[in-house]
């Protein structure tokens, strides 16, 4: 696999949409070797070109070996109000960059905590920032740095598999910040334990969440079976899979997905390093595209992956013959597959509809019903539908 360089001009030069990328996976390097300077924190590396060496990774692990890298840098972030709060500012800046309009990026507060959080995780001293205040600390850098970059950002609360007893307190602050950036709860985590997405603590939150009209995605069918993505849709009721490239492997659960256009968030470059696709296989993105799926593309873990949005967008391009309508259509997808409330979402919408000049639906509930199109137009509009 040819590693996707940054220093190319995007291969698709209009306003994206994101909804899969992890906070604590999109931090700056410069901002990881200050902060462990300034508290005194060890790392592996002392430049940024050895620290991305470091963490970063060129050929594929196992998603237990990729999941291991946060362990040599998370230290230097987790625990410090100042530190989180500037990683969720300089988050904000960097996908206005990428020409990233509308994000949602995800994180777990306890990961970030070293108070109320049990066990404390990256071997921290016991502290005083509580889950609770990481999602006030990381809200307020999430708007301003909208406030400053013009991208419109909200933020997902994650689960982590193997801690179900954090699940039901993160459910709660999905509850106690919904009016300040948080707009649903995931699963994250590594998918390999055994019927994770079965333990108690997760289940009850998901519970409470749709009783609460939280939304919901799932991390499932990226390293995972099938049989995780039908239980992240059946036991979890999700409304949104992370990943999902399994689910092509049950065509019975893959077909009930394609009709009821349940939203897959596709990582193309995280899914080659990895591993969760092997190159000599047809990549589930690919099916997708070919039965006009409803599915987005994203970054994931770009500081672990040495990437941008366009390393995803240039991968599917060169290697796998996609378009720019096909990155029309998905964009407009994920647009529709947000987490938004209704108004919102239409604003987004009419700004894409707008920038990529494509004519606007006479209503959000009837997007395939509009004004009379000369037949270039026509043509146009009717590969760029939306189901």
């Amino acid at each position: 696999m040819q590693t996707v360089t940054m220093s190319q001009p995007p291969v698709f030069d209009k306003p994206k949409v994101e909804l899969h990328v992890h906070l604590d996976g999109a931090i700056k390097l410069e901002t990881i070797l200050y902060y462990a300077k300034k508290r005194g924190i060890p790392l592996p590396a002392n430049t940024v070109e050895e620290l991305r060496d470091i963490i970063g990774m060129d050929e594929p692990l196992s998603l237990p070996g990729f999941l291991a890298k946060f362990g040599y840098y998370m230290p230097a972030i987790a625990g410090d109000r100042e530190a989180i709060k500037r990683m969720a500012y300089e988050f904000v800046e960097m996908k206005a960059k990428e020409g990233v309009v509308y994000v949602e990026v995800r994180y777990s507060p306890h990961l970030l905590a070293n108070s109320k959080v049990e066990p404390v995780p990256w071997n921290q001293a016991e502290g005083d920032l509580t889950p609770d205040e990481v999602v006030f600390l990381i809200s307020q850098g999430l708007q301003e740095g909208e406030r400053d970059f013009n991208v419109k950002v909200r933020s997902i609360l994650c689960c982590v598999r193997h801690m179900p007893n954090w699940s039901p307190e993160v459910v709660e602050l999905c509850k106690k910040y919904r009016q300040q950036m948080v707009v649903a709860i995931d699963l994250a985590g590594d998918e390999t334990i055994e019927d994770s997405s079965l333990f108690p603590g997760h289940i009850q939150a998901y519970e409470e969440a749709v009783k609460s009209g939280i939304h919901r995605t799932v991390h499932a069918g990226e390293v995972g079976s099938a049989e995780i993505v039908q239980q992240a849709v059946d036991v979890l009721h999700t409304e949104r899979i992370g990943h999902g490239y399994h689910a092509v492997e049950n065509t019975a659960l893959y077909d009930k997905l394609l009709e009821e256009n349940m939203h897959f968030e596709v990582c193309p470059w995280s899914s080659y390093l990895t591993g969760a696709w092997k190159p000599d296989t047809l990549h589930a993105v690919i099916r997708f595209k070919d039965d006009k799926a409803n599915y987005s593309l994203n970054t994931d873990d770009p500081l672990i992956f040495k990437s941008t949005i366009d390393t995803d967008y240039r991968m599917v391009k060169t290697q796998m013959g996609f378009t720019e309508d096909e990155f029309i259509r998905l964009n407009i997808n994920a647009a529709k597959s947000s987490f938004l409330p209704d108004n919102e979402k239409k604003e987004l919408l009419d700004q894409l509809y707008e920038a990529y000049q494509i004519p606007q639906p006479v209503s959000k509930d009837s997007p395939s019903v509009g004004v009379m199109l000369p037949p270039t137009q026509q043509s146009k509009r009717e590969k760029l539908l939306i189901p």
